[in-house]
């Protein structure tokens, strides 16, 4: 390719970049959300055709042009990120809600996948409590309650460590779950099922001493949002596996990299839920309130999650913004 069919090929693109760098330098102008999206990437496309007209046309014009458009693109997209609180508040109201939006049905099966493992570990326990030293760990097992101290006194549970564990265990189950996408999936599909037998298992093992109700009025205050935030890892991961797994048309490294930055913006929305279940798990899960009131907290978390992610929704239908994803 000669320098003049360069050009002629992606000049269009230039032109449209430096309408939106205009348009930024316009303090008055604000940029939709979607065109931010769309500013980023006519930015990382001019970026490599820099790098092609330094290796290709290094003494050529289009290279000093390209030079200080791309300059003036990086110094507008990156200053206007670290100074102001705009991409933040965009991610969490669009971004984070399309990508939510688009691979809803991921989450639901990553889930399923929860429920299936959690049945199973119920089941199990409520047969015989003696499996659950075959599916819980023994530190967890015996660190969280004193089965023997259970029937005599319902004040035996230690809740601190109890909501400890499990949210600490819930993290690094949301960021494995995450991960296990690059293995086509199937750790993801693993650490799903298996997490949910162990919070059967628990569950089962509270239920032969008549403690179901505290037991759950321990997990479900943070419990809630945690969960939510593992089946939208989980999702994540799963929807990453899958692309690895049918590729269609493109290339499987195509797909690990096109749709695991999917799934890493989709794990980073996850944050501001730990943080949530983080707070109440130090402040409402080791309070001396009644356990109806933690049962509340529980309530008016699932009611936080639904009216967040649906007015989300609505504000996307209103201003017609669609997240270029599809599957």
């Amino acid at each position: 390719m000669n320098v003049s069919q360069f050009v002629k090929n992606h000049r269009e693109d230039w032109n449209q970049l430096e309408d939106y760098i205009s348009t930024l330098h316009k303090r008055k102008t604000n940029l939709s959300g979607e065109d931010i999206d769309t500013f980023h990437k006519l930015y990382l496309k001019t970026a490599q055709h820099l790098s092609y007209s330094q290796t290709h046309f290094k003494e050529e014009d289009v290279t000093a042009y390209l030079n200080g458009l791309v300059a003036k693109a990086h110094n507008l997209l990156y200053k206007d990120q670290t100074t102001s609180m705009k991409q933040m508040r965009y991610f969490f109201s669009t971004k984070f809600i399309g990508l939510l939006g688009a691979q809803w049905k991921f989450s639901v099966t990553a889930m399923l996948l929860f429920i299936l493992g959690g049945v199973g570990g119920f089941i199990s326990v409520m047969i015989d409590p003696l499996h659950l030293y075959s599916v819980v760990p023994a530190e967890m097992a015996q660190g969280v309650v004193d089965p023997e101290q259970l029937g005599a006194n319902h004040d035996m549970i230690d809740a601190s460590l109890m909501s400890t564990s499990i949210m600490t265990n819930n993290i690094q189950v949301a960021i494995l779950a995450f991960a296990g996408g690059v293995t086509f999936g199937l750790l993801t599909v693993y650490i799903l099922i298996f997490n949910g037998l162990l919070v059967g298992a628990l569950a089962a093992l509270f239920w032969h001493y008549d403690m179901t109700y505290e037991f759950w009025a321990y997990i479900v205050p943070h419990g809630m949002i945690e969960l939510v935030a593992i089946f939208i890892a989980g999702g994540a991961g799963l929807l990453m596996g899958y692309k690895l797994f049918v590729p269609g048309s493109y290339s499987r490294v195509y797909q690990l990299k096109e749709y695991g930055k999917r799934s890493v913006q989709l794990l980073l929305g996850t944050i501001p839920l730990f943080i949530i279940a983080g707070v109440i798990e130090g402040f409402i899960t080791p309070a001396s309130i009644s356990l109806e009131a933690k049962y509340i907290v529980a309530i008016l978390t699932v009611v936080g999650l639904i009216l967040y992610i649906a007015l989300g929704y609505a504000f996307l239908k209103k201003n017609q913004i669609k997240e270029n994803i599809d599957f």
